[in-house]
């Protein structure tokens, strides 16, 4: 492996990030807060590393897919170490624990937080706080793909190591033309929210940071309320569209945009997606009203918003959901694991891998009844290789597992049951609130300071969906193609 080759490319993702700590530094001088400083040393340090190997690395345009493994989780490990400086510059909350798990939080579009006070933060702060989500909602790798000249070979491999098995079968562009839709898409998509957002009352400020946070379904609020702040059903129903939109694969999307919506209303996936959606919330309405809410059209609202946000991975609040009945937290459970469409920003399973691992085991019972029956599993009228169908079988055991191990390391630690579960499906679905005291209005900052290195490595794991985190972390196989 060339590792000047390798840092050439991590360099890209630096100086991404070092432009909006720039712009998170503007913020801070035009506004006199004492965040100017540790966010200029910041942009200074970041700048500098993401400068150097660009000039004293040759230009490639040839990259193995070891090389492309390599600069993807690098680029991931990287761009949180230093989203972290201007957090531990800062002080205050910020311990370097506390730095880390805030800027693993924003880069994998998580919204945990450590935060017992959001609005006591420096405008220029929370500014960059959002930023971290959008950088890492549509992957820092495709942001950077997206800017930079045609480069041949080096494009597809990291394209193809950034992206999983599920989305790119669902994309029938070349990578380059899927990068520039997948770009095209979210910045679309966030501008239309920030301006709508602004128009149903919300500051400029504001509604940029919650467009950010929505569209790269984050969660990252400016206020410690989060959404509940505003108590607005307006601004309520635009966040819920939003949300919904950015959960469904950005491909389909694009395709509605040029005109094509055939695909888009045959979309089994999106079928269920919308179905789901649909049955939690009627379910949980149902569940909190007379307990939580005395009329029904709170419930709805209520339960629509929330079931929504966990659903798409996003993690607004409007409510304190951790006070809920069984069923309810039950369901939002079931909704944090699975969370939405491959092709998203939205983290978790993904629907996609619960339709296949269903219609999976639909067909093992139908050849327990008919063996030799040969019974193909298909979606949409396509049919599935069976390589894919048992890729999505393990990967949903391997999560699984990985949330089961976090959560027994989290109880080893003295976390309650409850709260060392829901937040271990919390933060590997990259959805931010769990229960009991890490709930939806709550924080993680009580956590044992092991135990937020533990969430956050979840995280990691949850945003680079496990495979390439391991594959890097065992070079035996790096000679092999990689495949997941």
């Amino acid at each position: 492996m060339r590792f000047y080759i390798v840092l050439r490319y991590v360099a890209f993702a630096l100086l991404l990030n070092s432009i909006f700590m720039g712009i998170s530094c503007l913020i801070s001088f035009f506004n006199s807060d004492p965040a100017f400083m540790p966010l200029f040393y910041s942009t200074m340090v970041t700048a500098l590393f993401g400068f150097f190997p660009l000039i004293f690395v040759p230009p490639t345009s040839e990259i193995s897919n070891k090389e492309g493994l390599s600069i993807v989780v690098l680029s991931w490990f990287l761009s949180c170490l230093a989203g972290s400086l201007p957090y531990i510059l800062f002080g205050g909350p910020f311990t370097f624990t506390n730095a880390w798990f805030e800027s693993v939080s924003g880069f994998t579009t998580t919204g945990s937080t450590i935060l017992v006070n959001i609005e006591e933060l420096p405008l220029s702060l929370l500014f960059w706080r959002a930023s971290t989500h959008w950088i890492g909602g549509i992957g820092i790798i495709i942001f950077v793909l997206a800017v930079l000249p045609f480069l041949g070979l080096a494009d597809v491999v990291l394209f193809r190591s950034e992206i999983s098995t599920m989305v790119r079968e669902n994309f029938h562009h070349r990578a380059r033309k899927a990068i520039r839709i997948l770009a095209g898409v979210y910045v679309g998509l966030t501008l239309s929210e920030a301006i709508i957002l602004w128009i149903c009352g919300m500051n400029l400020f504001d509604a940029i940071i919650h467009s950010f946070a929505t569209i790269a379904t984050g969660g990252f609020s400016s206020r410690n309320a989060s959404i509940a702040f505003y108590n607005s059903p307006l601004i309520e129903m635009v966040i819920i569209v939003f949300m919904l939109l950015s959960g469904i694969h950005f491909a389909l999307l694009f395709g509605v945009i040029s005109g094509n919506i055939r695909d888009f209303l045959r979309s089994s996936i999106v079928k269920y997606y919308f179905l789901g959606m649909l049955i939690g919330i009627i379910f949980t309405a149902v569940n909190i009203h007379g307990n939580n809410f005395q009329n029904w059209i709170a419930s709805l609202r209520y339960a629509a918003f929330n079931v929504i946000s966990v659903g798409t991975s996003t993690g607004f609040a409007t409510t304190d959901t951790a006070i809920w009945p069984s069923l309810s937290r039950l369901l939002l459970i079931f909704f944090a694991l699975q969370c939405a469409c491959a092709g998203s920003t939205s983290g978790g399973i993904k629907v996609d891998r619960i339709v296949l691992l269903g219609k999976s085991i639909i067909r093992h019972l139908n050849k327990l009844m008919h063996p030799k029956g040969v019974i193909p599993i298909r979606i949409d009228q396509k049919v599935i290789e069976e390589e894919l169908v048992e890729k999505a079988v393990q990967f949903v055991s391997v999560y699984l597992l990985v949330v089961f191990i976090s959560s027994l390391l989290l109880t080893l630690l003295g976390v309650d049951l409850l709260e060392a579960f829901s937040g271990s499906v919390a933060t590997m679905g990259n959805v931010g609130p769990g229960l009991g005291a890490i709930g939806s209005t709550g924080h993680f900052n009580n956590l044992p300071e092991l135990g937020k290195w533990v969430l956050s490595l979840t995280m990691l794991l949850g945003r680079l969906e496990i495979y390439s985190f391991f594959i890097f972390f065992t070079p035996g196989q790096w000679k092999k193609t990689i495949s997941y």
